[in-house]
């Protein structure tokens, strides 16, 4: 939105809405409200927020980036600051573009005045509501008045809000969905005679059963569609949602899910339900990873299929846990004594939770191995709103497999793939399965000797290897040559592809690929790195001892490509579109 005073008939295709407050003033409802009505109203939606991680709360920001076409990010600049507080409008003015509008609680602020056009309207939000819904200062509401506001502003769908609101607030009483209503009417009536209303442009997205959630949610499903029905996990900020999802879930599909005492007893439970014969997840993020990692590396050389999720936050030790991070790449792949080869996965986005959570339990089974899923804080909490997916397609009913093998049968053969066999199967031979944490020959039976060790190691290392070299060049968005190459993972997809576009309409030859298997990472890419002048990895962590990031170091390592380097970010915040695109830029030049 690049003119606020714009006649009401020139309809506008984004909007980036900052609310600044504190935890407990419900911004985050607002957010929420907001990309519910988008995923309802084929519009497209990417929130992001910052939440205090202290238990009396804090300062706090819900952003929304509303768009009639495809949102790839949460916004560099807001076009709408709310400012509920004197220090939500001192400390967050500067995020507002030129000529932006900010609405502040004129109860609660003191209105500075700025220059680069910003429009200031002041309304009191608190008095405001209190006068709507009556009661005395303590009553609130003030953060639905806010939505009632905005939504008059951007002439979103009315109705189809209250049909989200009476849906959320009418189990609770009537009296709370009279609040409610009287809130947000209050606030869509509220004169704004400063500005002309900006109405969004109607959405693009064709499907017509849409959802819009968070990052853990979708995970959560694609864990249930993907087979899993058993779990165990100890809570930490911000997996815990994921746990609390599979613990109401998975009994309805005759599962359960366990909180433990401990995150040791967590993994050692989830490993004791696989090697049962069932798909088991249990998960955490970084610290919760590295109490883990013992028993994942059991798991590793006992073959055992299990799922293992760590949703990244900032580190080290308990670091930053409200706040985004991606430094926990080596760990994951790494974090167990010996060598202990892993898949490990990182989905892009929200949507691509879910089909990720059901290619890592498929994974699982194939390879008889852990996989790890590493998301991050970002993709956790923002909303994003997109296709439904189809349950049908994808759905796995799991069962119990306990097939009589036949009379060659090995659990651990040196010349294939290990099939983990459930306590109970056997052989032809009346042979049954043993299971050890110790280096093992063919049956299961340990074993110290040096060349078995070798051939055993071996093997655990070629079946990952194997997956490898199934694996597809990652398709290039952009140009297929040219002066430069972003390579990311994770949530730094979005940015990475905004900065792809921009700089192609400005001329540059770009072009971009997100990595979904950063291990085993998949061939082909020493080829394609041939093609460009400049390969540039964005990711949230540090450059490290050596001038480069995690990811951009196991790239090297692999391509023995000089040209890769790292543009890194670790404030606990998500890369802006224009920080990626300085980089390449100023990569670009150096030539």
């Amino acid at each position: 939105m690049s003119q606020t005073t714009a006649p009401s008939s020139n309809k506008i295709r984004n909007a980036v809405i900052r609310l600044a407050g504190n935890s407990q003033d419900g911004i985050q409802s607002i957010g929420a409200f907001l990309g519910q009505l988008a995923g309802s109203t084929a519009q497209d939606v990417m929130t992001y927020m910052t939440i205090p991680s202290t238990i009396s709360g804090g300062p706090s920001i819900f952003q929304v980036h509303l768009g009639s076409g495809e949102v790839l990010h949460p916004g560099d600049e807001a076009d709408t600051l709310v400012a509920f507080y004197q220090h939500s409008y001192d400390g967050h003015l500067h995020t507002l573009k030129d000529g932006g509008i900010c609405f502040y609680d004129s109860d609660n602020v003191e209105e500075l005045k700025e220059q680069r056009g910003i429009i200031h309207i002041g309304v009191p939000f608190t008095s405001a509501t209190i006068e709507a819904i009556g009661g005395n200062a303590k009553s609130r509401g003030k953060n639905i008045f806010v939505l009632g506001l905005l939504c008059a502003v951007y002439q979103l769908d009315r109705e189809r809000i209250s049909e989200i609101m009476s849906a959320k607030f009418g189990k609770k009483s009537e009296d709370i969905l009279r609040n409610v209503m009287l809130a947000f009417d209050a606030g869509y009536a509220w004169p704004v005679h400063d500005i002309e209303h900006m109405p969004m442009a109607p959405g693009e997205n064709a499907a017509e059963k849409r959802l819009s959630t968070d990052g853990n949610t979708m995970l959560a499903l694609g864990l249930i569609a993907g087979g899993v029905r058993y779990g165990a996990g100890y809570p930490i900020t911000p997996w815990t949602s994921i746990m609390e999802f599979l613990r109401s879930e998975l009994p309805k599909y005759n599962g359960m899910f366990i909180q433990c005492e401990d995150e040791l007893a967590a993994v050692s439970m989830a490993i004791g339900v696989a090697y049962a014969g069932h798909l088991a997840i249990t998960g955490s993020s970084g610290p919760g990873l590295a109490l883990k990692s013992e028993a994942v590396g059991y798991a590793c050389m006992a073959e055992i299929p299990l799922i293992v999720v760590n949703i990244q936050r900032g580190g080290p030790s308990t670091g930053l846990p409200t706040s985004v991070e991606q430094s926990d790449l080596m760990q994951a792949i790494y974090g167990s004594p010996g060598d202990a080869p892993r898949i490990v996965l990182a989905p892009r986005d929200v949507e691509d939770c879910f089909y990720t959570a059901i290619e890592a339990c498929r994974l699982a089974k194939k390879y008889s191995t852990p996989v790890l899923i590493l998301s991050d804080q970002a993709i956790a909490t923002r909303l994003e709103a997109f296709e439904e997916p189809d349950l049908e397609k994808h759905w796995v009913e799991p069962s119990l497999d306990l097939t009589e093998e036949d009379a060659d049968w090995k659990p651990y053969p040196l010349d294939k793939v290990t099939r983990h066999s459930t306590p109970g199967s056997r052989s032809s031979q009346e042979k049954y399965p043993v299971v050890t944490g110790l280096e093992h020959d063919e049956w299961g039976h340990p074993s110290g000797n040096p060349l078995n060790h070798e051939k055993m190691t071996a093997k655990r290392r070629d079946k990952i290897i194997g997956l490898a070299n199934s694996l597809p060049t990652p398709e290039v968005h952009g140009e297929t040559s040219g002066s430069l190459l972003f390579v990311g993972w994770g949530s730094t997809y979005g940015p990475i592809k905004e900065a792809t576009d921009r700089m192609i309409s400005e001329g540059h030859k770009v072009g971009s690929i997100n990595l979904r298997h950063v291990h085993p990472l998949p061939n082909g890419l020493t080829d394609l790195f041939e093609h460009y002048d400049h390969i540039l990895v964005p990711e949230m962590n540090d450059s490290g001892l050596y001038g480069y990031g995690q990811l951009a170091t196991l790239l090297r390592a692999k391509t023995c490509n000089g040209k890769i380097e790292s543009v890194n970010k670790v404030q606990g915040i998500s890369f802006r579109v224009l920080e990626i695109v300085t980089a390449a830029e100023a990569l670009i030049a150096k030539a």
